[in-house]
């Protein structure tokens, strides 16, 4: 610091160049009662505010997120973005944000007896969170990728995204009713029964029987107190009603640790058999209109995401039938846990997004030493580095959907192991674990552009910063997946090779690049030591695939600066350290949303 400079707090931190932060500068900055004084005029009220960047309300958040309308194109979707810029406009609303803080500050509220004392096992939700349910469902966002081709899952990523930005919570529901359908159809007519009701658009939260619903939605519950992620260690009981075997009526009796969104019509459990563990529907409410015996013990007080109820639940003999072959459980259930790690993908891309939009139009709104805070130098770096990580999760995400419309293409057609089933299968593990991982700190330092007005809950930085860490710690934490990266390389060799054809797709356009693929080659010739490095070995991959991406679509200026700080040696640990050189108003001005 050089002599006569200010040392930097608040605003000051974020402003940028230390060079700037001088007392003439500062001098530059007139309170309106410094003026009035000056000019001895009487002192104006103490509460008129200035200074101060608008509400954040009025976007489209899909025309707004260029990244995202660009990749809707290249992928295949172009036909979805009227309705995805209808549903940019209501969640870029007012009624959105007010609907979002109300189902988030009201959270789900159990009752599990009526006043008589009858077990009802009723959870009860702000209506808040109902309208978001209606409006995702009236869109699709739980079956396009079931009931429109081509594109379908490119086209629900891009809708999925933008009403993540407004309200995650509800998309939990969203996720699994979408995601259950693959594994189901491992039991033809158990599809064939409930898949016209899990199409509808129609939103039907009514507790009667399915046949007589307008609509279902999807939970699933698999792990268990005393086993996590190892679904191999269950201890759920299921007895054979009959003669058992796929398709056929059980009860099932223990108790699951974790069971997501409780008020769900239907449920994929894991539940052990003679042969093995097995997966299992279970309806919550059966044919005849009675309860199952599904008994919610109590619901998880959880960090983040807690407009949507997670519970513990016991099952006491409850009615359900087999899905898959007896002793294939996990096989059968890791088809919609790939799903949702998809998922997982997009609901943290558009977090980013949504701190990127955040950020930018606070700072582009307020000023400090002389200038608003988005043309501060050091601001601009922070900013722009934001915008990078974004883009690049984008881009990964919606490449990721891509593949999934490929990969499902290929099978409807009985083709096995093709590329692009080869490369999903890899690259959902890849992309999962990187894009949930940088999440918590890219939201926390969007929080830190707005100051003290992030930290409070008014602006919804809070409630970005919470939920965050879900989509990393859900259907598979950073170390699962990491291993899972493992596995398929050893098991599937053709995995590696169809993932490095991907990144070879931009060979040559970029030195850095080049030299990054290279040694991720040279990290995959050899699985000696693998699993204690297993983190860095996917980080490179992830670092790898973002790169090829960002050089191939996006311009120069978010791709030089991905590459030079990421995939270089001209970047730091944290955000703000991109090299003196990018081009920061470039990238801020594509990311920055435009009324």
């Amino acid at each position: 610091m050089r002599r006569g400079e200010l040392p930097a707090g608040g605003d000051a931190i974020a402003a940028g160049d230390p060079g700037e932060l001088t007392f003439s500068a500062m001098a530059t900055v007139t309170h309106p009662s410094t003026q009035d004084l000056a000019s001895g005029a009487e002192p104006r009220g103490t509460h008129e505010v200035f200074n101060q960047a608008s509400a954040f309300e009025g976007f489209d958040l899909y025309r707004s997120n260029v990244a995202l309308t660009e990749a809707v194109e290249r992928e295949g979707a172009g036909w979805i973005a009227e309705q995805a810029s209808q549903i940019g406009v209501f969640a870029g609303g007012a009624e959105a944000i007010e609907l979002s803080r109300l189902a988030n500050e009201n959270v789900p509220v159990l009752r599990t007896h009526d006043r008589f004392g009858n077990r009802i096992d009723q959870v009860d939700y702000h209506p808040a969170y109902h309208r978001f349910m209606e409006i995702s469902i009236s869109h699709g966002l739980h079956c396009l990728p079931w009931t429109e081709r081509p594109g379908g899952h490119a086209a629900r990523a891009a809708a999925f995204m933008t009403i993540s930005q407004a309200e995650g919570g509800h998309g939990c529901p969203i996720s699994m009713t979408c995601a259950v359908v693959p594994s189901l159809r491992k039991q033809a007519e158990l599809a064939a029964a409930w898949e016209p009701l899990l199409f509808s658009r129609v939103y039907d939260a009514r507790r009667i029987a399915p046949a007589e619903k307008n609509g279902v939605t999807c939970g699933m519950s698999f792990t268990e107190k005393q086993g996590g992620s190892d679904l191999r260690a269950n201890t759920t009981r299921a007895r054979p009603l009959g003669a058992g075997g796929a398709g056929g009526e059980y009860e099932l009796t223990g108790h699951k640790w974790f069971c997501s969104a409780p008020m769900s019509d239907m449920f994929l459990i894991t539940a052990l058999t003679p042969e093995g563990i097995s997966c299992f529907l279970l309806p919550r409410v059966l044919p005849d209109g009675s309860r199952n015996r599904f008994h919610i013990q109590r619901l998880k007080d959880k960090l983040g995401n807690r407009s949507n109820a997670s519970a513990e639940i016991e099952l006491d003999g409850a009615w359900a039938q087999m899905v898959g072959e007896p002793g294939r459980g996990v096989a059968t259930v890791v088809e919609m846990i790939n799903q949702t790690r998809l998922d997982c993908t997009l609901g943290s891309a558009a977090g980013m997004r949504s701190a990127v939009a955040l950020s930018t139009h606070h700072c582009a709104g307020r000023a400090a030493f002389g200038k608003p805070l988005i043309e501060q130098p050091l601001m601009r770096n922070v900013l722009a580095d934001l915008c990078v990580e974004s883009e690049a999760a984008t881009v990964t995400a919606m490449r990721l959907a891509r593949a999934y419309d490929e990969a499902g293409a290929d099978t409807q057609r009985g083709e096995h192991d093709t590329q692009a089933q080869l490369f999903r299968r890899l690259a959902t593990a890849v992309a999962k674990y990187w894009t949930c991982k940088r999440g918590p700190a890219h939201a926390a330092e969007a929080l830190e552009c707005l100051g003290g007005n992030g930290y409070v809950e008014e602006s919804g930085m809070p409630r970005l910063y919470r939920e965050m860490p879900v989509n990393s710690a859900w259907e598979g934490s950073g170390n699962v997946m990491c291993l899972d990266v493992l596995r398929a390389m050893v098991k599937q060799p053709a995995c590696t090779d169809a993932f490095i054809a991907e990144l070879e797709l931009a060979g040559g356009a970029d030195q850095r690049l080049d030299m990054h693929l290279q040694r991720v080659k040279d990290e995959l010739s050899t699985f000696e030591d693998a699993e204690p490095r297993a983190r860095r070995i996917v980080e490179n991959m992830a670092l790898a695939l973002q790169g090829s991406l960002l050089v191939r679509h996006s311009p120069p200026a978010v791709a030089d600066a991905f590459c030079a700080s990421r995939l270089g040696a001209d970047g730091g640990l944290e955000y703000g350290t991109l090299p003196a050189g990018c081009d920061f108003a470039a990238i801020i001005e594509r990311h920055r949303p435009q009324g």
